[in-house]
């Protein structure tokens, strides 16, 4: 069996993060260097790698949660654009960034990795977009 990734020590509660939603197939929580606030992380309960190799049950469960989260955002946040990035370069465990943006520019932003995140800013926004 692989090492848990960082994904599979967040769902089982060795690594803290800003959860705002968990059902049977998915975890969804803040990203901690987020492109924009409210940037989420929709992933697996499934480690695998690439998102492409989940089940189709699995990968329909992770994109139907998107779509759910993508509304929440839509609906607290009152932006006018809420997107997608499938990227699998940084943790190999099947994910889907969701993105709430008002410009290309702002959608396309490249977060500092190495900025300390803002936990007080992320507690208030998962505390908003919570379901």
């Amino acid at each position: 069996m692989a090492e848990d990734s960082v994904f599979t020590k967040i769902i089982k509660g060795e690594i803290p993060c800003h959860k705002i939603y968990e059902d049977d197939k998915t975890f969804v929580f803040l990203d901690r260097s987020p492109i924009q606030p409210g940037h989420t992380l929709v992933i697996s309960k499934k480690q695998i790698d690439p998102l492409w190799d989940l089940s189709d049950e699995d990968y329909q469960a992770v994109m139907a949660v998107a779509k759910k989260v993508a509304n929440r955002l839509l609906q607290v946040l009152k932006v006018p654009r809420v997107g997608i990035q499938v990227i699998g370069i940084d943790v190999h465990h099947a994910h889907v960034h969701v993105i709430p943006f008002s410009s290309v520019e702002e959608f396309r932003a490249i977060p500092d990795a190495d900025a300390e995140p803002d936990h007080p800013a992320l507690a208030e926004m998962a505390k908003r977009l919570a379901f």
